[in-house]
């Protein structure tokens, strides 16, 4: 049965307001709905729907996490909101079942998620969250919102209450300094990959394509037009800053890195200790999985059986020092060779950059709270053991933060394997219970000589079930 869209009380004071609906906020939901004291929530989302990465759902394209890495599993494993339930509710468990499916397509993953926030109270989409207050007289934050018509055009201004806060804003794509001035207009296309899929119609009339970036993204791209061109007549260029097209580390033990333990570890290491480490495991995050790997290594194969090799060129190793428009019609990239220390030029037709993404800033958001956000010697928000935000003894409620935490809490923050992890976390926390137990030891691996306590739930200062 799908929810009716409900319309926000704006009387009622709330125990959580989710700003934000990705998977992360989206999780928290969930397990918020199975509480057994309920908790009275509203999470609000921008766009009109759910939709996860829509531009890269690459048809044939897996997640990179099994499929236990759902909304809630991790946490409770008998919640009705289970990937495994979802695939019974659409009778599919047992085409699931003879599949054998342990990394399941991201299509699926995404259709999953949005069956989840069509069933689901409390959720409304359609809505800008614009400011955020702390109310010293009433304890609470007041969050003011617009809600958006169908064309996300101004339609009503409205102002929610509430004890406590969970951020999940998500990220957005990032584009370095030196390719920013591609964005402007041009006939040449010139496309994040987070917009692949919309453009890529018109990418494949170019002659000539770039794909500027060595992760999975970046890798997936690629392949998929390598398939789409006609043998010979590739005209592809695949350039990577890291030194080689790197497989992602997934060994059983490098994997350990993706758990409790080691978020643990790594929120108690110093400061600098921490900024230096994020850098250093690029290949946990950032590296292309085997099947990606081993695919385009076949595709390429495939091609020289008949004699002759493809169009296709494939160099890591490079950064793009400037670029630009030729004429309007064309991109010219300026290239260095970092270990050659030789530069050189490449004119081309189309460019996807898949250059990653980046948090959301907060800081627009909380402009109102600034004065009590306390930050590291970097500027940045302090995040303690429970993903809280550091904001002063003035500011009696809590304000979590949902994959906005990678300096603090490490690798594993924009994980989805963590997800259910951590809303767990978040609601034992702010209930002062423990309606989600979670476990004691994750990983073999011991990752350092002494062992971080864990966080014992703290009762907040709010009563969590009174309605100002």
């Amino acid at each position: 049965m799908t929810a009716a869209p409900a319309t926000p009380d704006p009387l009622r004071t709330h125990d959580l307001v989710g700003i934000g609906i990705g998977p992360f906020n989206l999780s928290l939901a969930a397990l918020a709905h199975g509480l057994p004291t309920p908790l009275t929530t509203a999470f609000y989302e921008q766009r009109p729907a759910f939709h996860w990465h829509p531009g890269l759902l690459i048809e044939g394209a897996t997640l990179q996490v099994p499929f236990l890495a759902d909304l809630v599993t991790l946490a409770d494993p008998t919640s009705p909101w289970s990937f495994l339930n979802y695939q019974r509710a659409q009778n599919r468990l047992y085409p699931f079942y003879f599949a054998e499916r342990f990394h399941i397509h991201r299509a699926e993953y995404d259709a999953y998620c949005r069956w989840v926030s069509t069933r689901l109270p409390g959720l409304h989409f359609g809505h800008q969250v614009d400011a955020i207050r702390w109310d010293p007289q009433t304890a609470r934050f007041d969050i003011d919102h617009t809600q958006l018509d169908a064309h996300g055009e101004a339609e009503s201004l409205g102002r929610t209450h509430t004890r406590h806060i969970a951020l999940g804003i998500g990220t957005e794509p990032h584009i370095p300094d030196a390719l920013k001035p591609l964005t402007d207009t041009g006939t040449a296309p010139v496309i994040h990959s987070a917009d692949y899929l919309h453009h890529r119609d018109r990418l494949l009339t170019a002659r000539h394509i770039t794909v500027i970036g060595s992760g999975q993204s970046g890798a997936e791209i690629f392949l998929d037009l390598l398939r789409a061109r006609p043998t010979g007549n590739e005209g592809l260029h695949w350039l990577a800053r890291t030194p080689a097209f790197a497989p992602m580390e997934y060994s059983k033990l490098g994997l350990e890195h993706f758990t409790p333990d080691y978020t643990r570890y790594f929120h108690n290491l110093p400061e600098t200790v921490r900024d230096t480490l994020v850098p250093q495991q690029w290949q946990l995050h950032k590296g292309i999985d085997h099947d990606t790997i081993a695919a385009i290594h076949d595709e390429l194969y495939r091609r020289t059986l008949h004699g002759g090799w493809p169009d296709a060129t494939l160099t890591p190793g490079v950064t793009v020092r400037t670029a630009g428009r030729v004429a309007n019609t064309r991109v010219e990239l300026h290239l260095e060779h970092t270990q050659q220390s030789t530069r050189t030029r490449l004119t081309t037709d189309a460019v996807v950059l898949a250059t990653g993404y980046r948090e959301r800033p907060l800081d627009t958001l909380l402009h109102h709270l600034a004065p009590h956000l306390r930050r590291d010697t970097a500027g940045r928000p302090r995040v303690d053991a429970h993903h809280r935000l550091d904001l002063g003894p003035a500011v009696t409620g809590h304000i979590y933060v949902q994959n906005a935490e990678r300096h603090t809490h490490g690798v594993g923050a924009p994980d989805l394997g963590l997800a259910a992890w951590r809303s767990a976390t978040i609601l034992n926390d702010l209930t002062g219970t423990t309606p989600y137990p979670l476990p004691q030891r994750t990983a073999f691996t011991t990752f350092g000589l002494t062992q971080p306590a864990i966080p014992t739930q703290q009762p907040t200062l709010v009563p969590l079930t009174r309605n100002n």
